[in-house]
């Protein structure tokens, strides 16, 4: 073997292990806990929906009737701040490692879920807190794995060693499979919770949120839109959302005089926009908890009305 060829490949093995060790690096770089900073680790793989830029897709031919269905005068509302009513206001999650051990998890509606068991700790933040009355989502991103465990209605059994919840699914970060067609999973939509999230690490740390959001309507279409795999409606007027419609934020709305931390968040609605995943508030713009978070700066996005929207042209809709 001449020495270039020897040289080379001793060069391309070295590249090897840097490359290792850096990807090997990324996961121990995310602290473990409670509404954690992923280091600007983004889930999914970048051509997943959920990462894909949809500026420059043509506006549905239906847009102004959904729109005008869901309320073009209501206010986005920001689901996520500091406190309410006494909880830490919005959907949180805890970062967990391969480490954690897993624990049995009963569900009502065990036919569409992932069986346990689940590394859930004990002291995993329930949506609303341990005495909620609400959704109860319990969300767990295993580090290591790079896996993500949520649960719905979730309740914790003999101190946490096992957890009840109606229903649960599980999503490797690392894929884009989807559910199975027709599966719920912990939002009604089908579609994983975590990675609609607004979360302080990407606003104030990363400065840029590279993924859609996720949001909620009063009123939905008994239909779904990939990458959603069910849907929560009896209604078919063709003028309602579907589960996983995607709007996106009209280009010609200036954002200019908003707040650093909020400008990071309507320019994700713009690039990313936000995807219809539960029936809930209108314009319900989901996030987590955090009590940096400026609660008041935060609620100025409430001057963005319905009518500042577009639906996304839709393909591959599924109404049975």
């Amino acid at each position: 073997m001449n020495a270039a060829l020897l040289n080379r490949r001793r060069f391309l093995h070295q590249a090897g292990l840097a490359a290792l060790a850096t990807s090997t690096f990324a996961a121990d770089a995310i602290p473990l806990g409670a509404n954690v900073s992923l280091k600007g680790r983004r889930p999914f793989p970048d051509d997943n929906p959920w990462n894909r830029d949809i500026s420059q897709d043509p506006v549905d031919p239906n847009s102004d009737a959904i729109i005008a269905s869901i309320g073009p005068a209501k206010s986005l509302h920001p689901d996520f701040g500091t406190v309410y009513q006494g909880a830490p206001s919005g959907i949180p999650y805890i970062v967990v490692d391969s480490q954690q051990p897993r624990v049995p998890v009963a569900f009502q509606y065990a036919d569409e879920s992932d069986p346990g068991p689940y590394p859930i700790p004990p002291n995993a933040p329930i949506e609303g807190g341990p005495g909620s009355k609400g959704d109860r989502h319990v969300l767990v991103i295993e580090r290591d794995t790079w896996k993500l465990y949520e649960t719905f209605s979730s309740y914790p059994q003999d101190g946490g060693k096992a957890w009840k919840a109606g229903s649960g699914a599980t999503f490797d970060l690392n894929s884009n499979k989807l559910r199975p067609a027709g599966w719920t999973s912990a939002d009604a939509a089908g579609l994983p919770i975590f990675p609609g999230l607004v979360r302080y690490d990407e606003v104030m740390e990363q400065k840029a949120i590279r993924h859609a959001l996720r949001f909620t309507v009063v009123k939905s279409r008994r239909a779904y839109l990939p990458p959603a795999t069910h849907f929560a409606s009896r209604h078919t007027d063709a003028n309602l959302p579907p589960m996983g419609m995607r709007v996106r934020l009209k280009a010609s709305v200036d954002i200019s005089k908003y707040a650093p931390p909020v400008q990071v968040i309507l320019r994700a609605l713009k690039r990313y926009g936000m995807i219809v995943a539960d029936n809930g508030g209108d314009w319900f713009l989901s996030g987590a908890p955090d009590p940096r978070w400026n609660d008041e700066e935060i609620h100025t996005m409430k001057r963005i009305k319905g009518r500042d929207f577009e639906v996304v042209k839709m393909n591959g809709l599924v109404t049975r």
